[in-house]
């Protein structure tokens, strides 16, 4: 019988992570991320690689537990406080997808504002004539005004870029300090000036429904909407309401409130909606350095030592 560690995987991590965390550990990929299967494979480990959402209890259900790694960034897939009272560390990698989020971000604005790939597929189908005057009604980023919910590591990337290489205005909310060239204002100043609306602030009690109807409400006829975030931050309805009116030009959401999305969903009809399924931090770069951050975490964890990004300190002393 191994006196090797055991880690339970909640997902495959990428090959290069796996093979540095192998001879130290026993790992156990789960079947599935059902609550009742990671609970049962839960019992016998001593961490967890976090790449789906645990259920609440689940330190209940893992008596030798002693750390969780979250593979990216957002803590709303760990239960933090549960941990803590365990007794269990809990880490995660800020800044791990920062970039890759980002360039979804201005993929996602320019597929909304200068749709090629609709134009390509017109004049393959149509012909050249059929297309070319698609191109009038398209308009540039140049000039505009974006507003960045949440000025983070991803919101102060996007600013950057946005004024830098675009010539964008930035404003923004945001919890702390706000980083050059982003003018702080009032959320409902946000939503009446800007063109374009960057949804990156981490979901929480306070965020929760934090873009409601009345907000998407002051939104400009021809603005849009784009939301890495979390699905909850934004009210669904009110955003698949106002994309149906045709009171907004356009959203692009890459987070749900359920995930994934159940096929009849409602919202593959809705208009001028970009859908994709939780990919913005997923390119085959950050995969890679997201399993690297996490399995240097894990061993410092099964070793006994603090992780470098420790996010519930009094669990140490629990």
């Amino acid at each position: 019988m191994s006196d090797k560690p055991t880690v339970l995987l909640t997902n495959a991590i990428h090959p290069d992570g796996e093979a540095i965390l192998a001879p130290h550990a026993t790992l156990i990929l789960a079947p599935d991320t059902k609550p009742d299967t990671l609970r049962a494979m839960a019992r016998d480990v001593d961490g967890i690689i976090v790449r789906a959402l645990l259920p609440d209890d689940i330190c209940d259900h893992a008596p030798k537990l002693k750390g969780m790694v979250r593979h990216g960034v957002g803590l709303d897939f760990i239960p933090v406080e549960a941990a803590t009272r365990h007794g269990v560390m809990v880490a995660n990698l800020p800044g791990c997808n920062t970039q890759a989020v980002t360039e979804y971000f201005f993929a996602a604005l320019l597929r909304l504002r200068r749709p090629l790939g609709h134009i390509e597929a017109v004049m393959r189908r149509d012909g050249w004539n059929t297309a070319r005057p698609m191109a009038d009604a398209t308009r540039e980023v140049a000039g505009d005004t974006l507003g960045v919910i949440g000025v983070g590591a991803v919101g102060s990337r996007i600013a950057r870029i946005a004024r830098e290489g675009f010539g964008m205005t930035v404003i923004g909310v945001n919890k702390g300090p706000f980083p050059d060239g982003v003018s702080e204002v009032s959320l409902d100043e946000l939503f009446s000036r800007s063109d374009a609306i960057a949804v990156t602030c981490a979901l929480t009690d306070e965020t929760r429904g934090l873009v409601n109807r009345r907000l998407i409400g002051r939104m400009k006829p021809d603005a849009v909407l784009i939301n890495t975030s979390r699905g909850p931050v934004v009210e669904t309805q009110a955003l698949v309401d106002a994309l149906r009116a045709g009171a907004i030009a356009g959203a692009a959401v890459d987070v749900y409130d359920s995930q994934p999305v159940p096929a009849d969903s409602p919202l593959f009809g809705v208009p001028r909606l970009l859908m994709t399924p939780h990919v913005a931090a997923i390119t085959s770069t950050s995969m890679r350095a997201m399993t690297m951050g996490a399995v240097d975490e894990m061993l410092r964890i099964l070793r006994g030592e603090r992780p470098r990004n420790l996010v519930n300190p009094t669990a140490v002393a629990a």
